[in-house]
């Protein structure tokens, strides 16, 4: 009866989006001061409202809720509309981002991913992680590509790496902004370019998208910089030969025959090992 009750005064403010038939399992919805929609699911216990219910939510951050025995469904919609607020700015910074830019990874962004990897030109991107806490700061940024497609230089890299924060990021411009000032270049654009200008097809299997990866592996020579799914490129073991030094594989290149490497993590060590990759 109490449940039932709670479902009746959110279906009378307009905040339940889905219940199940066994009135456990609630969406309930809330729009931010943005207009961006945003929905938590309520998971109540048998125990329930003296037992505190399970919740989840798509953010990029644990969700934090508060729960008493006292406590009801308002109160946790509520409370989910302080946690949505305060990532406003993040999701701010990724929706110019997302606006502005040809965005390769993630292909379905949700409102939880933090990471984009920006088309910069033929074979090059960048890859930012942006802090949900701090979305304005200098995000974590990873250049990926051959060197004849960057449109930047190694000094323009150095000056982003050794500037100081306050000076290479002024609070006054968005964090795209920031990144064009310091790189020196525009981004392409659903305005100005077709995504198609940017996927390119992987060397190995012929296809842009291997389930949900697409070609992060660029053959190093500038004359080549033709560009592999990673996979596909220990799976045929880099063709000719490999050899590995610490966390980094060599191979040949399977077009051009040139020397290209690859950092790798231990998980990735300990596959490759199990299957004699290395």
């Amino acid at each position: 009866m109490y449940v039932l009750l709670c479902v009746v005064l959110l279906i009378c403010f307009g905040r339940l989006l889905f219940i199940d038939a066994e009135f456990r399992t609630l969406k309930l919805k809330a729009e931010d001061s943005a207009g961006r929609q945003h929905a938590i699911t309520v998971k109540l216990k048998s125990k329930y409202p003296t037992e505190a219910p399970d919740f989840s939510a798509d953010l990029p951050v644990p969700l934090v809720i508060t729960w008493t025995s006292q406590s009801t469904l308002a109160n946790v919609h509520s409370q989910f509309l302080l946690n949505v607020e305060a990532l406003s700015e993040f999701w701010s910074v990724l929706d110019e981002i997302d606006e502005q830019t040809w965005v390769l990874e993630p292909e379905k962004p949700t409102k939880a991913d933090s990471m984009r990897r920006i088309a910069i030109g033929n074979n090059v991107s960048i890859k930012v992680q942006i802090d949900p806490r701090h979305p304005k700061m200098l995000p974590e940024c990873c250049l990926l590509g051959a060197e004849h497609g960057r449109h930047f230089s190694y000094l323009q890299i150095s000056l982003f790496i050794s500037t100081p924060l306050l000076l290479r990021f002024p609070a006054c411009e968005s964090v795209l902004q920031n990144m064009k000032d310091v790189l020196e270049i525009e981004f392409p654009s659903p305005t100005t370019h077709e995504k198609s200008s940017f996927s390119v097809e992987c060397g190995i299997c012929y296809s842009y998208r291997l389930q949900s990866a697409i070609p992060d592996q660029v053959c190093n020579d500038p004359r080549c910089g033709q560009p592999f799914h990673q996979v596909c490129l220990y799976e045929v073991r880099f063709l000719m030969w490999y050899r590995q030094s610490f966390n980094i594989v060599f191979g040949e290149c399977p077009y051009c025959s040139k020397v290209i490497f690859k950092l790798i993590t231990k998980t990735q060590q300990t596959h490759h090992k199990k299957n004699h990759f290395i």
